[in-house]
Formats: C-alpha cells, sequence, structure tokens
C-alpha cells in the first residue's frame, strides 16, 4: 500500500518525542482510537458485537465511494458526481434487470459500465475540454441525478433478489456489505501501491508538469482515474440498493462530500500527490462511529451536523500542524521500511484500543437497563413543520407516559434511516417508530427489528414487504382527492390550474399525486396547464410558481402537496392569491392556518400531525406491553377554511 507513509525530520527526542511523533504521523488512527473509546465510556449500547457490526455496514458504502475519490484527489482533482453516478448505476441496473428483462449478470456489468461512461465523460472533459474538476463533475453530478430520475420516473424500482443478496448476512451475523467494502479497499490499495497508474496518480498530483515533461501521458492518465472512481461509484450504489432492495433515484444524495470528507480526514491533501486507501478507511469508520454514536446518544441530528463540521476541520488542522512538525511523505512506492513500521503501528493501536475498550466495557457492565421504556422515533426530515409537528406530538405522549424517547432525523434519505433503524435495534429499544422516507427501502431493517422481537409502529406512512404492529396515518391519496375535489369546486368546476409536486422518489409525493388525478377526474372542466416538482420546500415552490406564471399568467388555482410550497406559490403570485388565484395546501401547519386565517391559502388538507405523533406513542407503548393494538389507526383528514380554523389545533 502506497504512498503517503510519513518520516520524521527530527532526531530521536526520547520517549515523549517519539509518541508524540507516532500520533501525529497517525492522526486519523489516534482520533478514531479515541473515539472508539469515548463512545464505549460514554454508551453501554456501543460496544457490542451487533453495534460495530452495524458501524461497518453504515460506513461501507461511504468508504467505496471514498476509495473511488482517493484516486482523483491524490492526482489533484475532485470528483463531487460520485453519490449521482451512484444512484444512476444502480437505477440502470434495476430498470434493465425488472422491467426489460435482461439477465441479472449482464445487467449488473449495464451498470459498472454505467459507472465507467460517467467517469470517462468527466475525465474528457477535463483532460481535453480543460474544463476545472470542480466544475465538470458539478456538471455530472446534475446530469446523473437526472437520468437517475428520468429513467425510474421518480419512483423506486425493487432490486433483484439475486442482487439484494449484497445487503444480507454471511452465516446470519457478518454482514456482506463489510466484505465489499474491505475487498474494495484493498483493490484500492493495490492500484495505488502496486500498479503504474497508481504511480501516476502520485505523480500528476504532485507536480503534473514535470511528470508530462517526464513522459507521462496525463491526459490519458486523467481518464483512466475519473474511470476507476466511476467503477467504484457504482459498486457503492449496487451495495446501497441490495441495503434498500430499491433502486432510490434520490440516493446518495450528498454522498459526495463525505466520501471527500473521508478522504481528507484519512491524510489526504487536496492539493494533492498524498494519500492511501487505509487512510481512507479509517475517515469513513471516523464517521460512522461519530454519527452511530451520536445517535446511541441521542444527540439532536441539527448539532450531529454541526459535530461533524468541526471533526473535519479538526482533522485539516492536524494535518497542518504534523507536516508544519516537520513530517514530509515518501515518494511513491518506495520505502518498505516504512510499510513495515506502519503495520507494527496498526497492530499496536489495535492493541491498544482493544485493552483501553475491554476496560472501559465495566463501566456499564449490568447497569444498562433504565426504569422507563425506551422507544425510538425515526423521522424521515425535521426540515419540515409537519413532522416537527409529529415529532411535538410524540414527546408531549411520552413525556405524559413515562417513556424515554430518542428523536432522529433522516434527511430524507433511506440509507441514513436505514442507520438510524438498525441503531434503535442492535440498542435494545423497547418499541420502534418509524415515518419512512421510503415504504420500500424502510423493509430490510423493519424486518430485522422484527426478528429482534422489537415492536415496530408505521406513522404517516406503511412499511412494504416487512411486518408492523400498527399503521397510525392518514390517507394520502384520499386526502390528495380531498384537495383536487376543493379547489375545482372553488372555481366552480371550470378552470386552469397547476400543480406543485412533491420531492421525486418519496412515496408521500406519489400518493398525493394519485390523489389530485383521481380527484379531478371528476371534474372535467379543470384543465391542468403544468405539474412540476417543488420538493416540499418553501423557496422552490416560490420559484417553480414564479416560472409558471411566466408561461401560464392566466392560472386560477393552483393545488400544493404540503403547506410549504403552497406558501412558496403564494409569494409568487403575490396580490393574486386569494383573489384571482386559489392555492390549496396540504398538512394543516402553523403557517399555513395562518395563510388560511389571512384569505391567501384558501385551504389545507389537514392531516393532524400532532395526533399522528400522539396516537403512534400510544400505540407503541401498547405493543411493547404486549396490549393488542389494532392493525391500522386512521386520523381523519380535514379540509380547513377561513370558515373553520378556528377551531382546528392540528
Amino acid at each position: 500500500m502506497a504512498a503517503d507513509t510519513l518520516k520524521s525530520t527530527t532526531g530521536a527526542g526520547g520517549g515523549a518525542a517519539a509518541v508524540r511523533r507516532l500520533l501525529l504521523d497517525n492522526g486519523a488512527l489516534t482520533a478514531l482510537i479515541v473515539l472508539l473509546i469515548a463512545m464505549s465510556a460514554l454508551s453501554g449500547d456501543f460496544l457490542t458485537t451487533d453495534n460495530l457490526l452495524n458501524v461497518g455496514v453504515q460506513a461501507a458504502v461511504t468508504a467505496i465511494l471514498a476509495f473511488g475519490v482517493t484516486f482523483v484527489i491524490v492526482s489533484a482533482g475532485i470528483d463531487l458526481s460520485v453519490g449521482s453516478v451512484a444512484a444512476l448505476s444502480a437505477t440502470v441496473l434495476a430498470w434493465s434487470a425488472t422491467s426489460h428483462g435482461v439477465p441479472v449478470v449482464l445487467a449488473v456489468v449495464l451498470a459498472v459500465a454505467t459507472g465507467i461512461a460517467a467517469g470517462l465523460v468527466n475525465g474528457f472533459l477535463i483532460a481535453y475540454g480543460k474544463l476545472p474538476p470542480f466544475i465538470a463533475t458539478l456538471a455530472m453530478l446534475s446530469v446523473a441525478r437526472g437520468l437517475s430520475l428520468v429513467i425510474s420516473e421518480g419512483s423506486p424500482i425493487a432490486f433483484p433478489d439475486s442482487v439484494s443478496h449484497l445487503g444480507d448476512t454471511l452465516g446470519g451475523w457478518l454482514p456482506v456489505p463489510v466484505l465489499v467494502m474491505v475487498v474494495m479497499g484493498l483493490i484500492a490499495a493495490f492500484v495505488l501501491g502496486r500498479t503504474y497508474i497508481g504511480r501516476s496518480m502520485y505523480a500528476i498530483g504532485g507536480n503534473e508538469e514535470a511528470a508530462r515533461l517526464s513522459g507521462l501521458r496525463v491526459k490519458k492518465q486523467k481518464l483512466a482515474i475519473y474511470a476507476l472512481s466511476g467503477v467504484f461509484a457504482a459498486a457503492a450504489g449496487i451495495v446501497l440498493a441490495s441495503r434498500l432492495s430499491s433502486a432510490q433515484p434520490q440516493a446518495a444524495d450528498g454522498y459526495e462530500l463525505d466520501a471527500i470528507a473521508a478522504v481528507v480526514i484519512g491524510g489526504a491533501s487536496l492539493a494533492g500527490g498524498t494519500g492511501k486507501a487505509s487512510g481512507t478507511l479509517i475517515g469513513a469508520l471516523i464517521l460512522a462511529v461519530l454519527r452511530n454514536g451520536l445517535n446511541l446518544l441521542s444527540v439532536s441530528a441539527f448539532w450531529q451536523q454541526v459535530v461533524i463540521g468541526v471533526v473535519i476541520a479538526l482533522a485539516v488542522l492536524l494535518d497542518t500542524v504534523r507536516r508544519k512538525a516537520g513530517a514530509t511523505p515518501v515518494a511513491a512506492g518506495t520505502g518498505s521500511g516504512g510499510k513495515g513500521r506502519q503495520a507494527v503501528t496498526y497492530g499496536l493501536a489495535a492493541v491498544v484500543t482493544v485493552a483501553v475498550v475491554g476496560a472501559t466495557s465495566f463501566l456499564h457492565g449490568g447497569s444498562s437497563s433504565t426504569s422507563n421504556p425506551k422507544i425510538g422515533l425515526a423521522l424521515s426530515t425535521l426540515n419540515n413543520p409537519f413532522f416537527v409537528q409529529i415529532q411535538s406530538g410524540a414527546k408531549a405522549e411520552a413525556k405524559k407516559l413515562g417513556v424515554d424517547l430518542t428523536v432522529t432525523d433522516a434527511q430524507n434519505d433511506a440509507s441514513q434511516q436505514a442507520n438510524q433503524l438498525q441503531n434503535f435495534t442492535s440498542s435494545g429499544y423497547d418499541a420502534i417508530i418509524v415515518n419512512p422516507v421510503d415504504s420500500d427501502a424502510a423493509g430490510p431493517v423493519v424486518r430485522a427489528a422484527d426478528k429482534a422481537k422489537i415492536p415496530v409502529v408505521a406513522v404517516d406512512r406503511g412499511v412494504n414487504k416487512a411486518t408492523t404492529n400498527t399503521l397510525v396515518a392518514s390517507d394520502n391519496v384520499a386526502g390528495g382527492e380531498l384537495a383536487a375535489k376543493t379547489v375545482a369546486e372553488k372555481l366552480g368546476g371550470t378552470g386552469k390550474i397547476v400543480i406543485l409536486q412533491g420531492q421525486a422518489g418519496t412515496s408521500a409525493a406519489r400518493e398525493r399525486a394519485e390523489g389530485f388525478a383521481k380527484g379531478l377526474e371528476a371534474f372535467p372542466g379543470i384543465q391542468v396547464l403544468a405539474q412540476q416538482p417543488a420538493d416540499f420546500d418553501r423557496t422552490k415552490g416560490l420559484d417553480v410558481m414564479s416560472n409558471l406564471l411566466q408561461a401560464h399568467p392566466d392560472v386560477q388555482g393552483v393545488i400544493a402537496a404540503n403547506d410549504e410550497m403552497a406558501l412558496g406559490a403564494i409569494k409568487a403570485l403575490g396580490s393574486k392569491a386569494g383573489k384571482s388565484v386559489q392555492v390549496v395546501g396540504f398538512d394543516g401547519t402553523p403557517d399555513g392556518l395562518t395563510a388560511v386565517t389571512n384569505g391567501t391559502l384558501y385551504a389545507s388538507v389537514a392531516q393532524q400531525p400532532s395526533e399522528l405523533g400522539r396516537i403512534a406513542v400510544d400505540n407503541a407503548l401498547k405493543a411493547f406491553q404486549g396490549k393488542k393494538v389494532a392493525e391500522t389507526v386512521k386520523v381523519p383528514v380535514k379540509v380547513v377554511t377561513e370558515e373553520n380554523v378556528a377551531g382546528f389545533t392540528g
């Protein structure tokens, strides 16, 4: 394995100096050891076999992506497209194998070829088109994500069963994603340390002009480097989709930042010339341990982002201190003594970690039980008032019933939610409440909770291909029909409307859109001028509505799949809102109800989110206590207008 082994330029200065040099030269490894010890001391649930395997599984996709990004960063480039390329590759596999009957082996080849093609385009634009890597890969990020949505039509595609086994375990305990991560890591290490292309990466990253003058075909090497990054992105996409049993068009959104962070935390320099596969693996493990441990400690999802940002900054700062202290990189492929010393260092670190972590585990021996039932609430997002109200209702009921409630925020990332649910299961929570990002993707982890005899309650959205004790929800399709009927009747059965759809790929967006279509079937006089997604976001609702007004200034009505988009549309409409243009929203959020009171929002189809949260906690506790609960608990939706808004509490 090559090339970032460091030599101290200082002389022997005693044992203290040697320890200091060891820590400086292995900053990422030191940070990982400190984290493991700290998490073991702070949480009695951290140091269990199941949880440590969870950490490995949760690191796998980021690590595989990061191995590919390591090639690029070592050569002084950057690749922002790997997350989108991973999603596109998985979508191509699922689409070709399930929708078009392509043999699975060939479908896998097509998925890998997709990754290679995306990488080659990146490399061509950078090497021959002279585009900065940031710009070229940013463009590919958008293109690949768009193609993924086009191919899947915005909906998840079931993954072939034969490939989905990549998300399973061997022997009932060893996760396959961890094995794939190790294999891909070994391949990355071999490429970096034992091949011509690997040595070329370091040469280009160290000094591109010198590499060119020495006879290296820099342009062709860059094509190969970005193609390799595409291969690893495709592999990561396949592993991720296997875990979720479906190809999600919005999967791996933002993962490129985690991959870059893992490479940098692992000791690589964004200036190029240094980096190694083992460091990248350590960086990915640091991010996974952080997220896992902070979840176990019930740290707010918002604070988790702050902590991770601080860790990334500290990692780069440590690298700066290390270099100023006199550590200098050895040239790629040299220093066999350095490799032996590195192996000894890793072995010593493993022994120290096991010894100290084992000692701290006695702090929690037999004392992990609490008097209050522990319930985990996994929400799809807390960046939306509707789900914030679900959380408020759940917390109020938990306090009333004497329940310890832990809330996590998946940030609309199905993979992140799978990780959070795994953490609840491995920590032995008494019950779990899940508001799925996607109903299909939540299935595998909910089945794991079922196997562990942990009752699961679904809220707002159901879970497919898994058993839940109860579903507490409003009917999104029925609500969509009500919204369509409300705006159509307000317009007297004839008129021109536009529809603002939710985030492509989410079950709520699909179900509400289905309801809108069903409801409008009864009103042939209503003409739908346009349907555009605005991602459940107020700002995007404003932008999309502003654009639609340019093409359709004669619009008379707007149906929005949530109140946030409706409020954005109202801002775009200005004085027309509530007068010449009638707007109907969805959810009954506080801001939406205020707009109804003010007359700018004609109506909101309210789901009473606080009630959803309250009932979910109540049913989760009953299920844990062995009491009978209904298979489905329907919370009725209600059309709230100016006439009845005063009596609605949400």
